[in-house]
């Protein structure tokens, strides 16, 4: 049950829900307000249903049909593994879980065929996902192989104990030696693909620590650490101060190409640090810069 407040009065009614349960999609909200399963104040309503303020919203979200997924023998580099976890370091183009537009090559298949046994752990389709990165950004991430693994690693997540640290090379010159972003992340208002700021009430909290590696004329090499985790946080704070990510079309300045030819996101997770859930011990992993980044940082370096 959700109550709409008085500062929503006029939005439609899908878009008010949208911003709000953002793991849904606006075609899937729309689905169910079409099927009956949104009401307001009791009655069924349309999607462009203009609310008031003050009402009192009811949603029915019916569980998920039963999904499988078929393990893939592709190339995983390990980077940990024991029989509670596993760490690998993605490369940069790779799908983390099947998604809209992609359900072959995901590291999601490639665990599976790896990892016979994590098979319904977290779920059918992310299997051992405790966290996800972008298709397009490289680095560790780890996966649980046990439910009990699993429900441990994303309670640290929740704490916020899991350490996270990315190097990130982003347009223009970062001035201040170190900063942090705290904004509020939901999705776009008006482009569902996107994330962006939100006002208080319509985003998570999202915070973002950064301190400069190494300056260039016109870039800036960053080392950037996740109190949260929401989706294209780094992307949407970094842009947010200014500096895109190298790379980064979607959240990027127009005409703000890559200096050189750069197969996905000048973003790299290089360190992952977090408690292992079966021997409390603090398990640490790095990852190398991959040689895409150290391309684009020579081609900085001798340019200045």
């Amino acid at each position: 049950m959700l109550t709409v407040e008085p500062a929503s009065a006029g939005t439609r009614l899908d878009r008010w829900l949208s911003e709000r349960l953002t793991e849904l999609s606006r075609a899937r909200l729309q689905g169910l307000i079409r099927g009956g399963l949104v009401r307001v104040d009791g009655a069924a309503s349309k999607a462009a249903h203009r609310l008031r303020g003050g009402e009192r919203v009811e949603i029915e979200v019916p569980p998920a049909a039963e999904e499988t997924l078929a393990p893939e023998s592709l190339p995983l580099a390990v980077v940990f593994e024991d029989d509670h976890v596993l760490v690998v370091d993605k490369p940069a183009g790779m799908v983390v879980h099947p998604g809209a537009g992609r359900s072959a090559g995901t590291l999601a298949a490639a665990v599976l065929a790896h990892t016979p046994t994590v098979a319904g752990v977290g779920g059918p389709r992310r299997p051992g996902i405790v966290h996800r990165l972008d298709k397009d950004t490289s680095g560790l991430l780890v996966v649980a192989k046990t439910q009990a693994a699993y429900d441990d690693l994303v309670e640290q997540l929740a704490a916020r104990t899991v350490t996270r640290r990315y190097l990130a090379v982003v347009h223009g010159r970062v001035r201040v030696g170190e900063g942090v972003v705290d904004a509020p992340i939901g999705r776009h208002p008006s482009d569902r693909v996107k994330m962006a700021i939100r006002p208080a009430g319509r985003g998570k909290r999202a915070v973002t620590r950064y301190r400069v590696l190494e300056r260039f004329a016109h870039f800036t090499a960053l080392e950037v650490r996740l109190e949260t985790g929401r989706t294209h946080q780094i992307r949407v704070h970094l842009a947010s101060l200014g500096h895109p990510v190298v790379g980064d079309d979607v959240y990027g300045k127009p005409r703000a190409r890559a200096p050189i030819t750069l197969e996905g996101y000048a973003l790299h997770a290089t360190t992952l640090a977090f408690v292992h859930p079966a021997f409390r011990q603090v398990i640490e992993c790095a990852a190398p810069i991959p040689d895409r980044i150290e391309r684009l940082l020579s081609h900085l370096r001798a340019a200045d």
